[in-house]
């Protein structure tokens, strides 16, 4: 495939691609019926010389920011940020820019297919729907009438998206299995966890007010660049915000900060408890807020004096000097209420991750910083109508397998523990399916070697996916979603400070024989019901309880009556369920709005304004929910300028913990064998042995994941990753830049080009996550650059099981 792009216009984002070349890939080289022309749409499906402009959300991110689709003759031809959606501020990143190849790309999976060679070799037939969902009823069939009906047997997965609550849905509520593995604990588990448990929520970053911000193992600048990245950055270097970054390397964040401070990978639990012991020793914490806010604080107190966590201890394991630790200390303070340590939008780094995330919640709080404008707020969230599903009551699905695996696993489980329990055959009953929504498991949790053997043991793996990735080729089925510009999505209530409603349509018709996923499970649980039903009354003892001595039809009207079709949650058009939801709540003429502009809120029409040519008003500020204070102060009390900053932060709150407060101390997890408080722990903490490194990774701005791995557009702007290494040790090892090395850990190795710098440390190495896909589908991803997770150890987080990613000690080598 070659795109033509000039680098100018796609910054500017005035991009029109040309795709010359089809893809030869064995995934995508079946040709349709109606010969694709240049852009990749059908000749026949659109009007011509139609130029129309469509307001949707982009899915290249978890941001979802709104966009203008600019459409002619049924051709998405550009994308325009959409001015009216207040939490993206009229902007639209390079990744959002290369929306557009999402849908054009050559590479992208258009027919059902199913496995005819062994399994992750990429062959595939082309087949019709119903013979895909044929193949699975007969495959389900087969493995539940085995295991008696236990539904648990069958496991799935998804990604982030606005429709993973439809895909849960049909697998949880309507098929009934338990085990679902979210894309959480290989993100955000802990940290929301940490922070909901201590101050009630994990809110967000007020970063256009703070006014000093400690960002810790964060890259902003690079990972997520937001409106509220742009918020903080515009205001820094002596420009009305103070940013200190905290990172075992100089990242493009550190360069446009204040400070950095370098520090040893895995040991930031440390200085914060250190920072903490200052700011108690000192007594330069707001006594007021603590007074009204805190429950155990006197006990936390006696905990971090009595434990000895001074910034002499903390010098000695993170590497920071004594001067430096007392200094953010008392400039946090000073600053303070405006001041945040910033939550993190990442996994767990280390195995002390979830006490971490409490230290740094309590030491913010210890400001007042909480739940008030330049802190960490919660803001308020728009209502929708609901929408609701008949779920049918199994008797036979049994817990989780991995329920046991940390002291904590809910709903979303541990990816990496239920991961191994099957792969190594310790589950306490067969799990002989899955299902993969929008994610890459193989190339996105730890160990793939392991991921790999896991589908190896399965009888039916199902993928729902856009494109063919290194876990869509290990299934037997494939069933292509359509791009997030061809459907429409589940309407969004997007909270904040100036919260909104948001919708996502569709800019064009669905290409090729693609569906959105709310249609795949409407037409695959069409084709289950019966089969499954029937499966259910020779196994569930209880059904066959309530239908003794029914008529067939009586027994048929049970079967609707009690949400054994699987389909009847999906007959609605997405439009429709979204028209209901906005309309049942606002009436008729929100549902209007926001068609039209793609976003809706109370008072929209009095309150949005142009300032200037992209300056926008959203919300005055005086009506903004900058709090959720209760009781007799309202929130327009924090914006009255009689009232001294330092008292505001003071008011109650009225927190969502067990005591309204924020909890220094935790009883029910010390029920469950975790602290109470947050401790540090040295058989926790895993040292670099000496002539070795701490391999760490991260995110980069023009990249998601694995998802824009074949990205023509993005790999323009970054063509592959490197490591990155200390320039001295590379000097020692005579590796010079694009040398080729092999990076190796206990449970792999992979080779990369290296990229020796003085950025980063001498004890630690460091690539970019989301390249180095082996899919022979993915023509621009197979083999450029290196996959992380081929390398990372599979360490588990023991409070929440997640994957603690930055514990894998390796060795490299020129090769």
């Amino acid at each position: 495939m070659q795109v033509e792009i000039s680098r100018r216009k796609f910054l500017q984002g005035t991009v029109a691609l040309s795709v010359v070349a089809a893809s030869t890939s064995a995934l995508s080289s079946t040709k349709t019926h109606e010969e694709p022309n240049s852009f990749g749409t059908s000749k026949t499906s659109f009007d011509k010389n139609k130029i129309t402009q469509v307001p949707t959300l982009c899915e290249m991110c978890v941001n979802k920011c709104a966009a203008y689709a600019v459409v002619e003759n049924g051709v998405v031809k550009k994308l325009d940020p959409n001015p009216h959606f207040p939490k993206s501020k009229n902007m639209l990143c390079a990744r959002g820019n290369a929306g557009i190849q999402a849908i054009y790309d050559p590479d992208r999976l258009k027919y059902p297919l199913i496995r005819v060679g062994e399994r992750g070799d990429g062959k595939y037939k082309r087949v019709t729907w119903d013979e895909a969902y044929d193949y699975i009823t007969e495959k389900m069939v087969k493995i539940l009438d085995e295991e008696k009906d236990n539904r648990s047997t069958i496991g799935y997965c998804a990604g982030e998206g606005m429709a993973e609550h439809t895909y849960k849905t049909f697998m949880f509520d309507k098929l009934g299995s338990t085990n679902f593995i979210n894309h959480a604990s290989i993100c955000l588990q802990t940290t929301v966890s940490g922070y909901a448990l201590t101050i009630g929520g994990y809110g967000q970053a007020d970063l256009e007010n703070a006014e000093y911000v400690i960002m810790a193992g964060a890259n902003r600048a690079e990972a997520i660049v937001t409106p509220d990245t742009m918020d903080i950055f515009k205001r820094t270097k002596g420009r009305g915000a103070k940013l200190v970054v905290v990172d075992p390397r100089f990242s493009n964040t550190a360069a446009h900060a204040d400070e950095w401070v370098a520090i040893e990978v895995g040991t930031d639990l440390a200085l914060v408890l250190a920072m903490t012991h200052v700011v108690l020793e000192e007594e330069l914490y707001n006594k007021k807020f603590v007074g009204l806010n805190f429950n155990g604080f006197e006990e936390y107190k006696k905990h971090i004096f009595e434990s000895g966590y001074t910034p002499e201890w903390a010098e000695k394991i993170t590497g920071i000097k004594v001067a430096q630790i007392k200094k953010m200390a008392r400039d946090f303070m000073h600053y303070a209420p405006r001041s945040i340590y910033y939550q993190g939008r990442r996994t767990a780094w280390s195995k002390q991750d979830f006490q971490l995330r409490r230290a740094q919640a309590i030491f913010t709080a210890l400001g007042g910083g909480i739940d008030r404008e330049g802190g960490i707020v919660f803001g308020k969230k728009l209502p929708l109508g609901s929408h609701t599903v008949n779920a049918p009551m199994y008797a036979n699905p049994k817990p989780r397998i991995e329920k046991d695996a940390a002291a904590v696993i809910g709903g979303s489980g541990s990816w990496i523990a239920w991961r191994n329990m099957v792969q190594e055959g310790k589950t306490p009953y067969p799990i002989r399916a899955m299902f993969i929504y929008k994610q890459n498991p193989v190339l996105s949790v730890p160990n793939s070697k392991k991921t790999i053997e896991m589908f190896k043991k399965m009888d039916l793996v199902v993928a729902i996916d856009t494109m063919p990735s290194d876990s869509a080729i290990m299934a037997d089925v494939i069933l292509p979603e359509c791009t997030y510009l061809e459907r429409e999505d589940p309407v969004k209530s997007f909270g904040g400070t100036q919260p909104s409603i948001a919708l996502r349509q569709r800019a064009v018709k669905p290409m090729y024989e693609t569906k959105p996923v709310i249609e795949i499970v409407r037409g695959l649980g069409k084709k289950l019901s019966k089969p499954l039903w029937e499966i259910s009354k020779k196994y569930d003892e209880d059904l066959q309880d309530e239908l003794d001595g029914l008529s067939d039809e009586e027994q048929e009207k049970y079967f609707e009556k009690n949400g054994y079709n699987l389909a009847d949650a999906y007959e609605h058009s997405q439009e429709e369920i979204n028209k209901h939801m906005v309309e049942s709540v606002y009436g008729e003429e929100a549902w209007h709005t926001l068609r039209e502009k793609g976003v809706f809120y109370v008072n929209m029409d009095k309150y949005f304004k142009k300032l200037s040519a992209n300056e926008y008003e959203w919300y005055p500020k005086q009506r903004r929910f900058y709090s959720v204070v209760k009781g007799e102060f309202k929130s327009d009390v924090f914006h009255d300028t009689c009232v001294d900053e330092k008292e505001i932060a003071v008011l109650k709150k009225n927190f969502k913990t067990p005591t309204g407060k924020v909890e220094c101390v935790l009883p029910n997890m010390a029920k469950k064998g975790v602290d109470a408080m947050p401790v540090w722990k040295d058989d926790m903490y895993t040292p670099t042995p000496k002539g070795k490194f701490k391999f760490i990774t991260g995110r980069h701005a023009q990249f998601t994941q694995n998802g824009t791995a074949n990205n023509a557009m993005l790999l323009d702007l970054m063509p592959e990753n490197y490591l990155w290494i200390n320039k001295r040790v590379a000097k020692e090892k005579g590796i010079e830049f694009a040398d080729l090395v092999e990076v190796e850990s206990k449970i792999g190795k992979i080779q990369i080009k290296a990229y020796p710098t003085e950025k980063i440390g001498p004890n630690t190495l460091f690539f970019v996550h989301g390249f180095g896909a082996s899919s022979d589908g993915l023509t621009l991803a197979k083999n450029n650059g290196a996959p992380d997770n081929m390398i990372i150890d599979d360490v588990i987080e023991p409070v929440f099981g997640s994957a603690a990613m930055h514990e894998t000690i390796v060795d490299v080598r020129k090769v």
